[in-house]
């Protein structure tokens, strides 16, 4: 026998027929709150865990000085993070716009940028680059770009990547880069560039080109007892007029270097001839000769000068004439310069002299 309700609804027997061990509502309502409530704990727990490493993120990216930037290619907006409002000197949350952004950049690193972005996108790969800047309060800075392009079905939809500040490994790079290269004391070209630029005549000697037409070997007389009198203190001082004179002497030079204590050496220009190169000495003998005041002390030296005209030798044989040239000036009682003649090593020419 039935005993079905209109409705549809089983009757007490049928409630009865249960399981004895089925949960009732309320056992499943908890049950399913216990699960709840334990996945709301994972869930809070990776949140604080996401929040911990972001937060570890954005002080690495801070200390880095490297902000991560975005461009959606359908209309050039552009999402920045927190240290590359900062490398541009703008307000952090204000929307960056592209063409601004792009006027901090010198006209050389805007097409080489947009060169380089074309590229890119066009190959779907990416692409770096060391950029100088000037932010938008005026200040100077370098940064380095990554950038990577993502595509969609083969089609690039957006580019992404990472800004960052690298002016001060770019000074230090500069510095170490004068260091190598330059006297700290004169300011003028060091043994190591002078010796690089030297290297130069050989290579350009095999395809019959002349880098530079005369070598000029200079050292100073009676520069010991400036030293020895006055202290190392004036004795700097010395070499950095003695520098300067140089210098202006031989503006139009191809370099002008201190080889080290007191010993300078000038590579005249592809033209100088035996006439340009016997003026350069004699202005270099006058000038030197004149007195350097020093905290009211004149200080007296003298300079010897050794000339090798550049024709039809190697490097070494350049240094090598040049050099002694400068110790027959020497021998002829210093104050002078010698022009080395070939064919009469011991021997060079007396071209001038000079008081």
């Amino acid at each position: 026998m039935s005993f079905e309700t209109k409705t549809g609804c089983p009757q007490m027997s049928d409630r009865l027929s249960m399981p004895p061990d089925a949960p009732d509502d309320a056992d499943l309502i908890a049950a399913l709150k216990a699960q709840i409530e334990a996945q709301q704990a994972i869930i809070d727990q990776q949140a604080a865990s996401l929040a911990h490493s972001r937060k570890i993120f954005d002080r690495s990216s801070a200390a880095a000085r490297i902000g991560v930037w975005e461009c959606d290619l359908s209309d050039e907006s552009l999402v920045w993070t927190d240290v590359v409002y900062d490398i541009f000197d703008l307000p952090r949350g204000s929307t960056p716009i592209r063409e601004e952004a792009l006027a901090c950049y010198p006209e050389e690193s805007v097409r080489e940028l947009t060169k380089r972005r074309s590229k890119a996108i066009e190959d779907r790969t990416g692409f770096s680059l060391d950029a100088e800047i000037i932010t938008f309060k005026g200040n100077r800075r370098w940064i380095r770009i990554t950038a990577t392009v993502e595509s969609v079905d083969g089609v690039a939809v957006r580019i992404f990547g990472m800004k960052q500040d690298i002016t001060e490994e770019k000074i230090l790079a500069d510095r170490n880069r004068y260091l190598a290269e330059f006297d700290t004391l004169t300011g003028l070209a060091n043994r190591s560039q002078f010796q690089t630029k030297l290297s130069l005549f050989d290579a350009a000697s095999a395809i019959k080109v002349k880098p530079f037409g005369a070598l000029l070997l200079i050292d100073l007389d009676e520069f010991k007892p400036v030293n020895d009198c006055f202290g190392h203190a004036a004795g700097d001082a010395c070499l950095t007029v003695v520098a300067n004179r140089i210098r202006n002497i031989c503006a139009g030079a191809e370099l002008v270097a201190r080889l080290g204590g007191d010993e300078f050496a000038v590579l005249l220009g592809p033209h100088a001839e035996f006439e340009e190169a016997s003026e350069t000495a004699r202005a270099i003998v006058t000038q030197l000769g004149l007195p350097i005041d020093h905290r009211g002390q004149q200080l007296r030296v003298g300079a010897s000068v050794g000339i090798a005209l550049a024709d039809s030798c190697t490097s070494s044989q350049l240094a090598a004439m040049a050099d002694s040239a400068l110790y027959a000036a020497k021998d002829a009682g210093r104050g002078t310069f010698r022009i080395y003649k070939r064919g009469a090593e011991r021997r060079p020419r007396d071209a001038s002299s000079a008081a």
